[in-house]
């Protein structure tokens, strides 16, 4: 849902987007005590899931696909700018890519709870997929992993293209953001631990601008990826009264549950107006003292592949 925003800055390349929200900074000391806290527990450092997130790229580079396989999930997804892929789909996608180099930069880890976490980096990578050099342009990569009886394995990966500003907005974005509603929907529904149901209930806000209702579903140290940066909770909600959501489709749901208190739905959005193929858009539920909130929103447009080239995978 956040990502709902990137809408605004992202949303896209393919069209040219929205002025994207300024507040980058945390907004709420809570953010920094959460993430304090459930490193305190963790298993694993940030240094060691850096580590991790480069060996599935050497695995690639050196087009070791068992290696690549044995570091996802069974129920693994990877969300692409095409389609969203199962682990399968994902092991037979990548054989077309060869990676000849790939550096990293900007690492942020956000823990989810004591068994996952999600990790967001730049990346660029050289090379080709299919025969056809691969973009120059570097992408904002986001994976989560998960401690499955004791080994930490990849759950889900998307990316996004980085844009390094936001091009003017669409018809559709209003110029002059229109003020948000006060509290229309009075006390906002409560979530459960169905992610399809919560991330509905996200876009009901968002249709009517509520900014109240909008912000009670995010957690405090929530974040969302957008194309020219990583914002906070402040950020995300700041931004959503400059697009018009009220028409927005959605579609295509798929979730895969992490553990007991997370999980991650992914699912198609369309706006008129917009990106004329949509975009896909991920966000992970977490289970706070007993309340579903939404902790990591991105969206990736999406790029139909051209006729005879063959689905590109996100890396």
């Amino acid at each position: 849902m956040k990502r709902i925003l990137a809408i605004v800055s992202l949303l896209l390349a393919a069209v040219g987007c929205a002025a994207p929200p300024t507040n980058r900074e945390s907004s709420a000391p809570a953010n920094a005590n959460v993430a304090k806290e459930l490193k305190s527990t963790s298993r694993i450092s940030d240094d060691e899931v850096a580590n991790r997130e480069k060996a599935v790229w050497d695995a690639l580079k050196k087009k070791d696909y068992a290696a690549f396989g044995n570091m996802l999930t069974s129920d693994y997804l990877e969300v692409g700018n095409d389609a969203v892929y199962d682990k399968q789909s994902s092991l037979d996608v990548v054989k077309g890519l060869t990676i000849t180099e790939a550096t990293f930069s900007d690492w942020k880890v956000l823990p989810i709870d004591q068994d996952a976490l999600v990790v967001t980096y730049k990346a660029n990578a050289k090379g080709s997929f299919n025969g056809q050099e691969l973009p120059s342009t570097a992408s904002r990569a986001s994976s989560a992993w998960v401690n499955r009886d004791g080994k930490w394995l990849a759950i889900y990966h998307q990316e996004s293209e980085v844009k390094d500003s936001a091009p003017s907005p669409p018809p559709s974005v209003s110029k002059s953001p229109a003020k948000p509603t006060a509290s229309p929907m009075g006390t906002p529904p409560e979530t459960s631990s169905d992610a399809i149901a919560n991330e509905k209930l996200i876009w009901d806000a968002l249709k009517m601008k509520n900014s109240e209702a909008f912000a009670a579903f995010l957690a405090a140290d929530s974040i969302e990826v957008e194309p020219d940066g990583i914002y906070d909770k402040a950020g995300s909600v700041k931004s959503i009264s400059q697009v018009d959501f009220s028409k927005a489709a959605l579609s295509e749901f798929k979730t895969v549950k992490f553990d007991n208190d997370a999980s991650l739905v992914t699912y198609l959005v369309k706006i008129p107006g917009m990106a004329p193929d949509g975009e896909r858009h991920s966000t992970i539920w977490v289970n706070r003292a007993g309340k579903w909130l939404a902790l990591f929103h991105q969206g990736t447009p999406v790029v139909k592949a051209a006729a005879g080239a063959g689905k590109k995978p996100a890396k």
